[in-house]
């Protein structure tokens, strides 16, 4: 054995905790896709699939102009080309096994061996194509291609050597093509088949954390969160998630009525929740018309990024990436000041143009005037006590099952009093404490194994009104004698 003379030293790691932050804005949006134009081997349908980037959501799920029949193509336009962000979860609940209508055959004449069929959304799996007289069925890859444009457009070219004559005018065509209007609210809301166990629809929320370590801060349907039912959902999946996590929805109102109806329709369809953001109208950019879900979760992703992933501020009064604001019928909606403190008033987001352009406006969840508890009225509380929580359970989760004993309670005290000070000095919260006590934890619970601490935190309020008092002073009169 060699043996050592003198003193030595070792380091040994830091006992202290780091919280693990979780990101508060990771979107988690429902819609439809054009799935024809996915370049998977299997195109997702009911699966949550992490995108970091354009080209990852276009490889996934196709796109096109058309976001009245494809909602999450406006979703990603806005995301990834208007406010230049990165990840977010998308899942199409648009299922081409019964979401779709059946074109029969029909005559199309060819012009130098090639056409091109009339109908977006062509599954081209489905295409059947035979002569003229339809006695002769050919056969794809062999007598024929099928190759989409970028618009979407799918042409047929007769190939060489296959059995089709080259001086043929005419073939009949057949297929299926996806049908938006067969997707209805209950594809959006989903479930679990009690059967086969398949999980469609909002209830694939669950499937996000178990998959990508992802938490989802924000939950999102364009196009279909104005129907009640589906509000609903959202907010009481955003509640719970996984049975630890919390997120918050955002649900467009309908934007057919006058901005002086919402709060009656609000109230009457139960748009009422600390979980909710309420927004309205829809919103327009370069000619193209957005949901304000869609722009203002990009407005909530850029606010967070640019503060360390902390949703401390108000996504109210920031710049939106859009030049007007219209109803369902086109007509504008020119919101100012005044008739946007209307609508947050009743503790709806709307978008205004006033000092410095196009403007997010509003700080109150849709659970705003009936509650008033600023953890429960104001978005920014409202996230930053979703955030903490969220953090804790991926910080400590790791301590379950262990012994408990003072060492253990200890490690939790002092590690989340140093995360809350590190808050507090950056200035995410104005203070916050961690405290055991033993009138919390009777025996009986510690011999049971059930811990309880209690957080105390305060978030800042965001500065809602500012007043200026503006008074005439005589006294300065004395200045023109001087």
């Amino acid at each position: 054995m060699t043996e050592r003379h003198g003193i030595s030293t070792s380091e040994a790691e830091s006992s202290a905790i780091t919280a693990v932050s979780t990101s508060a804005t990771i979107p988690v949006v429902f819609g439809t896709a054009p799935i024809h134009l996915s370049k998977l081997a299997a195109a997702p349908v009911n699966t949550p699939i992490l995108c970091k980037s354009w080209e990852d959501a276009v490889d996934a799920f196709g796109y096109s102009e058309d976001w009245e029949s494809y909602t999450l193509s406006e979703y990603m336009h806005s995301h990834f080309r208007l406010y230049k962000l990165s990840s977010v979860v998308l899942v199409n609940v648009m299922d081409p096994a019964k979401h779709k209508a059946a074109v029969p055959l029909a005559s199309f004449t060819l012009a130098a061996g090639t056409t091109t069929l009339p109908d977006a959304g062509i599954l081209k799996d489905t295409v059947t194509v035979t002569s003229a007289d339809g006695a002769t069925t050919y056969v794809k890859d062999k007598d024929y291609t099928l190759l989409f444009d970028k618009a979407g457009r799918l042409f047929v070219t007769v190939k060489p050597g296959g059995t089709i004559p080259s001086a043929t005018p005419t073939l009949k065509i057949g297929y299926d093509r996806l049908d938006r209007a067969a997707v209805t609210s209950a594809d959006v809301i989903g479930g679990t088949d009690v059967m086969s166990g398949k999980v469609t629809g909002l209830e694939l929320i669950k499937q996000v954390f178990p998959r990508f370590q992802q938490v989802p801060g924000l939950l999102l349907a364009p196009g279909f969160s104005h129907d009640p039912v589906v509000g609903a959902i959202m907010t009481a999946k955003a509640e719970n998630i996984n049975g630890h996590f919390k997120a918050v929805a955002l649900t467009d109102l309908p934007t057919d009525i006058l901005y002086t109806d919402l709060a009656v329709w609000k109230k009457d369809h139960a748009y009422t929740s600390e979980r909710q953001i309420d927004a309205y109208p829809k919103i327009t950019k370069a000619g193209k018309v957005y949901h304000f879900s869609t722009h203002l979760a990009g407005v909530i992703c850029k606010t967070d990024a640019e503060n360390d992933g902390v949703p401390y501020k108000s996504p109210s009064n920031k710049t939106m990436q859009a030049d007007g604001a219209i109803m369902d019928s086109g007509q504008e909606v020119p919101l100012g000041p005044d008739e946007g403190e209307y609508l947050n008033n009743q503790g709806i987001m709307t978008a205004i143009n006033f000092v410095g352009g196009w403007k997010t406006w509003g700080n109150r969840t849709a659970a705003f005037p009936e509650k008033t508890d600023p953890k429960t009225a104001f978005i920014a509380v409202r996230r930053m006590f979703d955030w903490i929580q969220n953090s804790v359970i991926l910080t400590y989760w790791k301590y379950v099952d262990d012994p408990t004993n003072k060492r253990l309670i200890e490690a939790v005290t002092d590690s989340l009093n140093i995360w809350m000070n590190g808050l507090q000095a950056s200035g995410y919260i104005l203070g916050g404490r961690v405290e055991f006590s033993a009138s919390d934890n009777p025996n009986v619970n510690l011999m049971n194994g059930k811990l309880k601490f209690r957080i105390f935190i305060t978030p800042p309020s965001p500065a809602q009104e500012i007043e200026f008092v503006v008074e005439y002073d005589a006294q300065y009169l004395a200045a023109i004698a001087a």
